[in-house]
C-alpha cells in the first residue's frame, strides 16, 4: 500500500507541503491543469533553493487580482463549482471548514459570518488544491506524519499582532502532537496544520516503508535550522508481528459460557478466537478454547480465561504472523453505501471483501439478495481504485 511521512523538520505550511510533492517528482504541467479546474485568475511559480546546505523547491502563486476577501460561503462556492474531482472537493472542502471554524471559535462569530483575510487568498486556496491533488495523484492511500514544531513570539496578521503558535494553528490541531522549537518565528501555519489535520491518519514515527521518492519544499526564509520540510513516498511494510496461541481443553463447563468467553476475548483484542470437539479422559467429550493474539495482551487474556472458565491451566505456543498489505474502502452504490476490504501482495490486489454487516443491512433494506449486493459492494470498490489517476 503507498503511503506519505511528513517529516516536519521546521514546520509546515501549505506552500512547504506543494514544494515537497513538487521535488519528489509531481509534475508541474500536470498540477497546473488541476489548478486551472478552479478557473481562477493565478500561476504558480517553482524555485529551486537552498535551505541551509539542503536543496529544496520554493513555491510561490503568483495572483493577478487584488484586494478581494472571500467569506467561507465564496470559498465554497469556487470549490464546488469547479471542475476538480469528487474525492479531491471532498478533501479541499474539509481542510477549508477545519480553518474556517478555527476561525468562528476564536472570533466568537457564526460560520457564515468569517471573513477569510490572509488565509482566504487565492495562494492559499491553490496549496490546499495542490496538495490533496498531489498524494491523489501519488496513488498515497495513507498519510502519517512526525510531531508538528511550532514558533514562539509574535506574528503580524489582519487581526493584529497575535501570539505564536497562531490561535487558529492550535484550535486546528487539537489532538495532534505538537512541540516547540524555541525559534522566533511562525513554523506551523494555519493551511498548513489544516492539510495536516485533514490528510493524517497518525502522528509519530516514521512507520515501516520501502523508499519510493523523497523531496523537500523550502520555507519563505533562512532560520538557524534547516527551513525545510520533507515528504516520503514508498510501499508500507508490515513489521513481523509477534503473537502468541493460548490453548485450552474444557470439559466440565456450559456452551452459554464459552461463548461468553468467546466474546470477551474478541473485545480485548484477539486476533481470532475458536473452539474444536475433542475426545479427553474416560472419553469424556469436550472442547479445545484457541486464542490467537498480540504478545503484549497474553498476560492479559489468560488471567481472563481463568477468571471466566474452569480450567486450571493453558498452554502458550509463540508464533509469527504474516500479513497482507490492507485498507477499506467506503463505496457507494444504488443500494447505498458500504465497506469493502481490499488486501495487497506486492503492490497487486490479491482479495476484496465486502463487510458482511454491510451486506446484510443493504440487502435487508433493499430486498436485493445478498449475494448480489456483495458483488455491487466489490464491482465499485475495483472500479474507484481504478479510477485514480496513473502516473506518467
Amino acid at each position: 500500500m503507498k503511503v506519505a511521512y511528513i517529516d516536519c523538520i521546521s514546520g509546515v505550511s501549505g506552500d512547504m507541503l506543494l514544494g515537497a510533492l513538487l521535488d519528489a517528482g509531481l509534475p508541474l504541467a500536470w498540477l497546473e491543469k488541476e489548478i486551472e479546474k478552479l478557473s481562477l485568475p493565478c500561476r504558480i511559480k517553482v524555485e529551486d533553493t537552498l535551505r541551509g546546505s539542503i536543496g529544496a523547491k520554493q513555491v510561490r502563486i503568483v495572483e493577478e487580482e487584488r484586494g478581494v476577501v472571500r467569506t467561507w460561503l465564496n470559498i465554497e462556492e469556487i470549490i464546488r463549482k469547479s471542475r476538480l474531482e469528487k474525492k479531491i472537493k471532498e478533501k479541499t472542502l474539509q481542510a477549508f471548514r477545519l480553518l474556517a471554524q478555527a476561525e468562528a471559535n476564536i472570533h466568537k462569530i457564526n460560520l457564515d459570518q468569517v471573513h477569510f483575510h490572509e488565509i482566504g487568498a487565492l495562494d492559499t486556496l491553490v496549496d490546499i488544491v495542490g496538495v490533496v491533488s498531489g498524494f491523489h495523484y501519488f496513488k498515497v492511500k495513507e498519510v502519517f506524519c512526525s510531531p508538528v514544531p511550532t514558533g514562539v513570539g509574535m506574528v503580524k496578521t489582519e487581526h493584529g499582532l497575535l501570539p505564536l503558535p497562531a490561535p487558529a494553528t492550535l484550535e486546528i490541531l487539537s489532538g495532534v502532537p505538537i512541540f516547540s522549537l524555541g525559534i522566533q518565528a511562525e513554523l506551523t501555519t494555519p493551511t498548513g496544520a489544516a492539510l495536516l489535520k485533514t490528510l493524517c491518519s497518525g502522528f509519530g514515527k516514521l512507520p515501516h516503508l520501502k523508499i519510493e521518492r523523497v523531496g523537500y519544499g523550502a520555507g519563505s526564509r533562512e532560520l538557524e535550522i534547516p527551513n525545510v520540510l520533507r515528504i516520503i513516498l514508498g510501499e508500507k511494510l508490515e513489521p513481523e508481528k509477534k503473537v502468541v496461541l493460548i490453548e485450552t481443553n474444557l470439559d466440565d463447563i456450559s456452551p452459554e459460557v464459552i461463548g461468553y468467553l468467546k466474546t470477551l476475548l474478541f473485545q480485548e483484542g484477539s486476533l481470532d478466537v475458536w473452539t474444536t470437539p475433542i475426545q479427553m479422559k474416560k472419553e469424556r467429550p469436550g472442547v479445545m478454547l484457541s486464542v490467537l493474539a498480540p504478545k503484549s495482551l497474553q498476560s492479559k487474556l489468560v488471567n481472563l480465561i481463568f477468571k471466566e472458565s474452569t480450567t486450571l491451566g493453558v498452554r502458550i505456543v509463540p508464533l509469527e504472523r504474516i500479513t497482507l498489505s490492507r485498507e477499506t474502502l467506503e463505496v457507494e452504490t444504488v443500494y447505498g453505501k458500504g465497506h469493502v476490504k481490499i488486501a495487497w501482495c506486492e503492490g497487486e490486489i490479491v482479495n476484496v471483501s465486502a463487510e458482511y454487516e454491510d451486506c446484510v443491512k443493504l440487502a435487508k433494506k433493499s430486498g436485493v439478495p445478498l449475494k448480489k449486493i456483495k458483488a455491487e459492494l466489490e464491482k465499485e470498490a475495483l472500479s474507484s481504485l481504478e479510477s485514480t489517476p496513473k502516473q506518467t
